[in-house]
């Protein structure tokens, strides 16, 4: 790829809807306002075996609470029956609670990395990076959405 193509190609950009007062569409740029965090990580990839990487980003607590979660303050620990859907721009999907990043409850560093290795994910996209998990299967790259959804109930 010549150097006025990837001039020209477009930068990432990921979509926050769903419950939120501030739906955002961002990219990684947008990201690199947010206190970055820098985890190194070990996953095991059932293909390629263990992999070692270094990310940072921003923590997805901190992006999603910009946001504005329509927590219903009535109600006793609304926020855990909120739930957050994340896609990649290959398909693939994972699904965390709120309860999972919150800093009241088990408080996990997941990150939205803008880099990879010391390597600017801008054109790619975000990658969403659980380090707590010991597989990779959560680990999304080219977040194209991330949906806040608090219409979860038990009957």
């Amino acid at each position: 790829m010549s150097r006025s193509q990837t001039l020209t190609q477009p930068v990432a950009e990921l979509a926050l809807t769903g419950d939120l007062a501030r739906p955002a569409r961002l990219t990684v740029p947008d990201l690199l306002g947010w206190p970055q965090h820098r985890v190194t990580v070990a996953f095991e990839c059932r293909t390629s075996g263990t992999q070692h990487h270094r990310f940072t980003g921003p923590r997805l607590y901190d992006v999603l609470s910009a946001a504005g979660p329509g927590f219903d303050p009535a109600r006793r620990k609304d926020r855990l029956r909120f739930l957050i859907a994340v896609s990649g721009t290959d398909g693939h999907h994972a699904l965390l609670s709120w309860a999972e990043i919150d800093p009241d409850f088990a408080d996990a560093p997941v990150l939205l990395a803008t880099a990879i290795d010391d390597t600017p994910l801008d054109r790619a996209g975000a990658q969403l990076v659980l380090p707590q998990d010991r597989c990779g299967a959560r680990y999304i790259s080219g977040i194209r959405a991330i949906r806040v959804d608090g219409r979860y109930s038990c009957p």
